[in-house]
């Protein structure tokens, strides 16, 4: 009995020399960490800088110049812009371009995703229309606008070829391409890349082990994409789309270089910063960005839920 009892306390005490040796270590390493994670905001400081002073700080001033007067007062008086035919129209075009483009560039780049679902990840086609779709998906403004007055322009190769081959003038009732209708075609040109790097990383989740359990258990392919891929993959869709719908809503260089005066609203908030034309309203540029922020935010936040549902496929 006495030699089974005596190791007993041998046993015992590495046990709380190591336990009292974590919990020094743990001590030790708290301000280690501490100071460590200072640092990484510190890190941050000037992405935050940026983001105040270029993106807050005007987006504030913007906003809030709309409930001003000329003397600097508060009012809400300014907000009768909205009534105004000319600004209910550019809304109203800037609501149907939007709307048009983001809903063909989410269906072509939807299509465009399932084909390359079929690709290597790391192969060098997917590779190439990735890195493409990046670059696209950013190019606009000035050289986007050149790219298609010269190409579907009232002289552009297109169009004088189409006149000359079959006799087609896509500018017979007017320059088609200066119109809001017209923005479609370059926005499409962006809307589609943006897509594609959006609903790719959907359309990966989806696991080929799905398809092969809906098949073991007697499922048609029609079925396994109506009752299992499609209702997975919508949340990423509509929240795509809603993203597009952003980015066309937004967008301004590419109008701004083919269509002179107004028709969608950042092109009507220009007008109003260069002349005042609405009369007895005061600050109307800024009662404008106010309602594009309203619409941004009612957007974004729809797409912030609609990505938090679809994460949870793809995890």
């Amino acid at each position: 009995m006495t030699t089974a009892s005596a190791p007993a306390p041998a046993v015992a005490a590495p046990a709380v020399t190591l336990a009292g040796a974590d919990a020094t270590t743990r001590r030790g390493a708290g301000p280690r960490v501490r100071r460590r994670g200072g640092r990484a905001w510190l890190g941050l400081t000037p992405f935050a800088a940026y983001v105040l002073l270029f993106l807050a700080v005007p987006a504030v001033i913007a906003v809030g110049s709309g409930f001003t007067t000329s003397d600097g007062a508060f009012t809400l008086a300014n907000l009768a812009a909205f009534a105004e035919p000319s600004v209910l129209r550019a809304f109203v075009g800037s609501f149907g371009l939007s709307a048009v483009s983001a809903v063909i560039g989410a269906v072509i780049g939807a299509v465009i995703c399932w084909a390359l679902s079929a690709l290597r990840p790391d192969g060098l086609v997917r590779s190439m229309i990735d890195s493409a779709a990046s670059v696209l998906a950013q190019f606009g403004g000035v050289m986007l606008a050149f790219a298609f007055i010269a190409t579907i322009g009232a002289q552009g190769l297109v169009t004088t070829w189409l006149v000359a081959v079959f006799h087609v003038d896509l500018n017979a009732n007017g320059a088609f391409l200066y119109t809001v209708p017209g923005l479609v075609i370059p926005y499409v040109y962006f809307q589609v890349p943006l897509m594609v790097l959006t609903f790719m990383p959907a359309i990966e989740g989806v696991k080929a082990q799905w398809g092969e359990a809906a098949a073991t258990l007697g499922a048609s392919r029609l079925t396994y994409w109506r009752r299992i891929a499609l209702p997975v993959l919508a949340p990423a869709f509509w929240g795509s789309l809603l993203l597009l719908f952003a980015n066309g809503f937004s967008s301004f260089a590419t109008a701004a270089a083919l269509i002179s005066q107004g028709g969608i609203v950042p092109l009507t908030i220009r007008t109003q910063l260069t002349s005042e034309t609405l009369i007895g309203l005061q600050n109307v540029a800024g009662v404008l960005a106010f309602g594009m922020v309203v619409v941004m935010a009612i957007v974004m936040g729809a797409y912030s839920l609609l990505q938090r549902r679809a994460a949870r496929w793809q995890r």
